[in-house]
C-alpha cells in the first residue's frame, strides 16, 4: 500500500472529505486529486501536517506499520513538531551549555524518581497530595 492509500484510507476512516483534507492542511485539492489518480504521493515536507490532522505516526504513514503495544521495537528517534510543547523543550535544551544539561539531567531524575515514589505510596495505601 501507497503513502496516498494510506492517507485515503485513514481519511475515509475518519469520514473527512478532499475538502476538508484540504483546507486542514494547506494542501491543494488538484494536488490531492492527483495522488489518488496517479498513484503518486505526498512530498516529504508534507508529511508532518498530514500526521497531524489525520492523527497518525509518520512511521505509519510511510510503512504502514505501527508501534503499539508491548510487541514494536522501540525507537532510536523521535518525530516533533517544532511548535509543540515537546519542540520548545528541545529547542532550549539545544541552547543550554554542558553544565545546564547536566543540572536538568538531574532535575529530570530527581522529579522522576519523586513521582514513582509517590505512585508507590498511592498504590500502598498512602496519603495523597491534596
Amino acid at each position: 500500500m501507497t503513502i496516498s492509500n494510506r492517507v485515503f484510507e485513514r481519511m475515509k476512516e475518519l469520514n473527512m472529505t478532499q475538502k476538508e483534507f484540504s483546507e486542514k492542511t494547506g494542501i491543494g485539492q488538484s494536488t490531492i486529486s492527483e495522488w489518488k489518480k496517479k498513484k503518486t504521493n505526498p512530498t516529504s515536507e508534507k508529511i508532518m501536517i498530514i500526521c497531524q490532522v489525520l492523527n497518525v505516526t509518520p512511521e505509519w504513514l510511510l510503512s504502514g506499520a505501527d508501534n503499539t503495544g508491548t510487541r514494536g521495537n522501540k525507537l532510536d528517534w523521535y518525530v516533533v513538531d517544532r511548535e509543540s510543547e515537546i519542540g520548545y523543550l528541545i529547542e532550549t535544551y539545544n541552547q543550554m551549555d554542558s553544565k545546564q544539561k547536566a543540572h536538568l539531567a538531574g532535575y529530570m531524575a530527581a522529579l522522576s524518581s519523586f513521582a514513582e515514589q509517590s505512585g508507590k505510596e498511592d498504590q500502598n495505601g498512602g496519603v495523597k497530595d491534596r
